[in-house]
């Protein structure tokens, strides 16, 4: 399926394959409640963000792009959108690749605009961020695991620093071997 594309918004995208994540789908660590269960151990940080209480989505997910986006060389980011059967995968017809356990994710190559505007609606709540995202050059990982309110990160200490400065992102440093749930959250 190398090559394929698909349209939305007057312009063609790349659809991305079992290539693209391949890197991904090899560093994973086994089972587990650490954050290495979502990310990688590669990265020289790790944190954790979720909804703070009285922020809208939209607020929240605008900060966290912000942030990614002014800490990122200009350059394309892979979306992925897991397929839960509820929730919207922006392009219903690409094919699907299958990550952490076998899970169908629908990954794009788009920017930092798509992340926040393609989506209606996610399991975390009405936000529009993929389920998965990082750029091209793998500087850091975003993803949510099917089954957590929260969103896990990996990425250059310098990042994990800037999310957590920022009020409406509401992040917190974790270390590889710690357990991801952030304090005041529950495992479903």
């Amino acid at each position: 399926m190398e090559g394929m594309e698909a349209r939305k918004d007057g312009r063609s995208w790349r659809i991305g394959t079992a290539a693209d994540v391949g890197w991904l789908a090899e560093g994973r660590a086994t089972a587990g409640l650490s954050i290495t269960t979502a990310i990688p151990p590669v990265y020289e940080g790790y944190a954790t963000f979720h909804l703070p209480e009285g922020v809208s989505f939209a607020a929240h997910e605008r900060a966290v792009v912000d942030v990614l986006a002014a800490q990122t060389p200009a350059q394309p980011w892979w979306l992925g959108f897991l397929e839960t059967g509820a929730h919207d995968v922006v392009f219903p017809e690409a094919p699907r690749v299958p990550l952490y356990w076998d899970w169908p994710y629908v990954l794009v190559e788009a920017g930092p605009e798509q992340a926040l505007t393609w989506r209606t609606g996610h399991m975390r709540g009405d936000g529009s961020l993929p389920d998965l995202f990082f750029p091209t050059d793998r500087s850091w990982l975003v993803s949510a695991l099917w089954d957590d309110s929260w969103t896990d990160l990996g990425g250059p200490a310098s990042l994990i620093a800037a999310l957590c400065r920022d009020p409406l992102v509401n992040a917190r440093p974790v270390g590889p071997d710690e357990d991801a749930l952030p304090p005041g959250l529950t495992r479903e």
